[in-house]
């Protein structure tokens, strides 16, 4: 998770070209981590509603986000 550290402190630096790059890599990992959380939890035979319900968002979201992978 290092990079993950390096990379929030980053967001919060004073020049906003630092900071923006490194919110836009934090939205690409962080999209990264929720496809192979919400894959495990399919292999474990979670339905979208749990998921969705885990996730904070609709069963219908999830799934259209999630559903074709």
């Amino acid at each position: 998770m290092t990079e993950a550290t390096d990379l929030a402190a980053r967001a919060g630096d004073r020049d906003p070209r630092v900071g923006l790059r490194a919110v836009a890599a934090l939205r690409r990992l962080l999209e990264q981590l929720e496809a192979v959380q919400v894959r495990s939890a399919r292999v474990q035979g979670w339905s979208w509603q749990e998921i969705a319900a885990e996730l904070g968002v609709s069963r219908q979201a999830v799934h259209k986000k999630h559903g074709r992978r």
